[in-house]
């Protein structure tokens, strides 16, 4: 799968729309652009066994994020406070944003 363009970026507020976690929300840790999957803060936790090691001299069941679908999270504005979809607009500079459907506000600072 090549490595695309996602409505979701590092550092994003998003909300979970599907799923487990269906209605909560997070920040984006990581995008696998490859992979078309997002590391979202504190949501989809999995247990890991794993073997004493130099990092980790105790070992045992660690707890940690687990990747989720782009296609589940939608990007929350803060502008509005809802979960919305994006489109791009150029900008009067010439550089491209990202904007909010519903209210309009521009989402990139």
């Amino acid at each position: 799968m090549a490595a695309s363009k996602f409505h979701v970026k590092k550092n994003d507020m998003v909300m979970v729309i599907a799923g487990k976690e269906k209605g909560k929300s997070g920040k984006v840790l990581r995008v696998f652009s490859d992979k078309g999957r997002v590391l979202v803060e504190d949501l989809n936790k999995v247990k890991r066994h794993t073997r004493p090691s130099r990092t980790n001299a105790e070992g045992g069941i660690i707890e940690k994020e687990a990747a989720m679908d782009v296609s589940n999270v939608l990007l929350l504005c803060a502008a509005c406070h809802k979960p919305t979809r994006t489109g791009i607009r150029v900008l009067e500079d010439g550089s491209k944003a990202r904007f909010c459907k519903k209210c309009n506000e521009i989402v990139d600072k």
